[in-house]
């Protein structure tokens, strides 16, 4: 174990993030080494550097107090600010992949930063093969299956994922696919994490499970999507239909009321708009809600919020329970962190922790990649399927891959 200290974190004035250094956050992004945590938000980007001080263990605590122990720990050693970092699974009793880095470097967010706009390099050209799991016939199925049970009244929601499973010729170039989607998606939520010996968590996802920083919490539920179009009168209107659909704010809004009740125990002041605005990706248009409230216990951290709120059912479906259960005998395969949440923490309690989402398992020579879809008594099992496969769109750009 390694007990090097700390590389100081710089807390930005308000000059410098008016005229944040040129290339600070890039810097951070183009150090990436497979191996390290790399992650970037709308609020900062943060390397890991020297290797891991502590893991935080597995057992029977829960995890937000083995994080804060691990945390204090870090601080006794003599690490002036620790941060913990990393990902934790969809499945919250399978162990989770967090360290606390015995360096960090932190900088500006990757859009304050003019060097993001330059384009990362094209990616070799490689021939992939690709095999879908489940099959996309047999992935309509289960949607079908779902949406009849649904209207038994057996639940109200699920959300189902299907899997492309990508093997190259050559080893994989991980820090190319980093940049390509920061670069895309420069305001999202871009990470590479291991998870485990030769496996890297890497992928852009646009979703805030919740975020804390001193007493302010904040959380920003998406439920309900659409593909965009590379036509702009099409991808106004696919917009607008949205914003209208009766299906999809249906989703959206079980989904916002779920993360209203997880929070309401812990804020006051709690603030909910009445109706989603859109947020959008490269690829993407989703329903967006953002949720606003103040701690009125101090000591719940971003990570203990976090755990309250997860699965929501954006990733899982209602009631949490059944629809756990619809996705075991549904999805061939284990999510893993798919579905879960990566993020950061400090000591004090402050963080951010991510849905996660738009992104893939990267060994050796192979790619698992995840995309998921809320199922509703309303929805169609072909217009599911072709949202799924638009949300590859997102790591499939990153690696010059077409379906």
């Amino acid at each position: 174990m390694s007990t090097a200290p700390e590389v100081a974190t710089h807390v930005t004035t308000a000059a410098e993030q008016a005229h944040p250094a040129v290339g600070a956050a890039t810097a951070l992004l183009d150090a990436y080494t497979p191996g390290e945590r790399f992650l970037a938000t709308p609020t900062r980007a943060l390397l890991s550097e020297g290797g891991v001080h502590a893991h935080v263990p597995h057992d029977d605590r829960p995890l937000p107090h083995r994080v804060a122990a691990t945390l204090a720990g870090a601080r006794r050693a003599g690490l002036a600010r620790p941060y913990v970092v990393g990902a934790v699974p969809f499945d919250h009793t399978a162990p989770a992949a967090l360290a606390v880095p015995a360096a960090v470097r932190t900088a500006p967010p990757l859009t304050a930063d003019p060097l993001i706009a330059l384009p990362a390099e094209t990616p070799d050209a490689t021939d992939w093969d690709i095999r879908p799991v489940p099959a996309p016939e047999e992935y309509g199925a289960g949607v079908a299956a779902a949406v009849e049970r649904m209207w038994r009244g057996d639940f109200s929601k699920v959300v189902l994922a299907r899997t492309l499973e990508l093997t190259a010729p050559a080893p994989l170039n991980i820090p190319l696919m980093l940049q390509r989607l920061a670069r895309r998606d420069p305001s999202g939520y871009t990470f590479a994490l291991p998870t485990a010996p030769g496996r890297t968590l890497i992928g852009a996802s646009p979703e805030l499970l919740v975020s804390r920083r001193g007493h302010q919490v904040v959380a920003n539920p998406l439920a309900g999507s659409t593909p965009r179009s590379d036509d702009l009168a099409e991808d106004v209107r696919r917009a607008a239909a949205l914003l209208e659909s009766a299906k999809d704010l249906h989703e959206h809004a079980v989904v916002v009321d779920a993360v209203h009740q997880a929070l309401a125990s812990f804020c006051t002041d709690l603030t909910v708009p009445a109706r989603p605005t859109l947020i959008r990706t490269a690829t993407m248009w989703h329903l967006s809600t953002t949720v606003t409230g103040t701690l009125a216990a101090p000591d719940a951290s971003a990570l203990e919020l976090a755990c309250a709120l997860h699965p929501t059912p954006a990733v899982c479906g209602t009631p949490t329970a059944t629809a756990r259960e619809v996705i075991r005998e549904t999805e061939p395969f284990d999510r893993g962190f798919f579905t879960g949440m990566i993020g950061w923490g400090d000591a004090n309690g402050d963080g951010e922790w991510v849905v996660t989402i738009r992104c893939a398992e990267a060994e050796e020579r192979s790619l698992r990649l995840y995309a998921g879809a809320g199922v509703v008594a309303a929805s169609n099992p072909a217009a599911e399927t072709a949202e799924t496969g638009a949300k590859f769109r997102t790591f499939l750009n990153a690696v010059g891959a077409e379906l």
